[in-house]
């Protein structure tokens, strides 16, 4: 199968590209810089931007399958930049993969357009999208996963968004060093009572989900087809006990001051008006979306990728989190 992968550069995405090749499938990689480790291994990379549409007509074509992982996260910064790689990219690729004889669609998508600031504890894909979102980036995702869902089309193009949940691994460039940097300054603060629960996926699950869904497409399509799945480990963790066990392991003082949720989420709501008024672009060091992210609950319900993707974690919380800190004691020695 040819399968071309928009973000193959990413953490997920890069992990994506090595499971097709794996495989035995022949990948089409799309990125804004160079991969050169997965054009070794045999990628073909196309570099170019999503937002130009004639790049993305040209290169997505006489495909078997897109997986669309490229996506603009964080949680500050001007709309209008989220929008046009999490909702205007996506409808370029969805509109060229129609055009190119493209007949399946696999996005990656977030549990966060679901969140509304409140506990999420055990819910499954019925949870409703928020009148209102916290932060662009989950506003603008779930622009680009209902535009994925409403293209879905039998006998045409198929599609299916995932909703993988906190991806980290032994190479994670981004949770795991933001978390170990926070602990590190003395600026990572335990918000609420310190018990709620989330749920975690290593990148290695997260990218067989995408797999897993692309075989469903390609063989039961009216299976999933235009639906949404969350994917986690499907072992929720406390939030803050994992983080303490993160630090011990790089050697880092765990957090021990605590804020309350309500503190906190006046204290993100000052300060994006005040990061807004003065046209700050750095990120506020507390935003409302974090304050309830790091004192609420967020974990899921996943039979449904269970039982209509085949859906099973290859890699358990515990072997993931034993692999890091070998990963991390060789970084030490080294």
């Amino acid at each position: 199968m040819k399968v071309i992968v928009t973000g193959c550069g990413g953490f997920l995405g890069s992990e994506i590209v090595r499971q097709l090749i794996d495989c035995g499938h022949r990948v089409v990689g799309i990125a804004r810089s160079e991969s050169r480790q997965l054009v070794d291994r045999g990628m073909i990379e196309q570099r170019g931007d999503l937002t130009d549409v004639d790049f993305v007509h040209q290169t997505i074509r006489d495909a078997d399958a897109v997986i669309h992982t490229a996506a603009r996260a964080g949680i500050w910064g001007r709309r209008e930049d989220y929008d046009a790689i999490n909702h205007v990219a996506t409808r370029n690729v969805i509109d060229a993969a129609r055009r190119g004889g493209v007949d399946k669609l696999v996005f990656t998508s977030s549990p966060s357009v679901t969140f509304a600031g409140k506990h999420q504890s055990g819910v499954n894909e019925s949870e409703p999208y928020p009148e209102r979102h916290l932060c662009h980036y989950s506003e603008t995702k779930m622009l680009g996963e209902q535009a994925v869902i409403l293209a879905d089309c039998s006998g045409g193009l198929r599609t299916v968004s995932l909703r993988p949940h906190l991806i980290w691994g032994d190479d994670d460039p981004h949770l795991i060093p933001r978390i170990i940097a926070r602990a590190k300054s003395g600026k990572l603060r335990i918000v609420g009572d310190g018990t709620n629960k989330v749920d975690t996926v290593h990148v290695v699950n997260a990218a067989a989900a995408h797999l897993d869904a692309l075989n469903v497409l390609s063989s039961d399509p009216d299976r999933i087809g235009g639906r949404c799945f969350f994917i986690s480990q499907e072992e929720p963790v406390v939030l803050w006990d994992w983080v303490e066990s993160l630090c011990r392991m790089h050697g880092v003082q765990p957090p021990t001051k605590r804020i309350s949720l309500a503190a906190a989420w006046r204290l993100g709501a000052t300060l994006e008006t005040v990061y807004r008024m003065t046209g700050r672009q750095s990120e506020p060091p507390m935003t409302r979306f974090v304050a309830a992210q790091l004192a609420l609950d967020h974990y899921f319900d996943i039979s449904a990728a269970r039982n209509l993707l085949g859906y099973e974690p290859k890699i358990s919380l515990a072997a993931g989190f034993d692999s890091l800190a070998k990963r991390v004691g060789r970084q030490a020695v080294a």
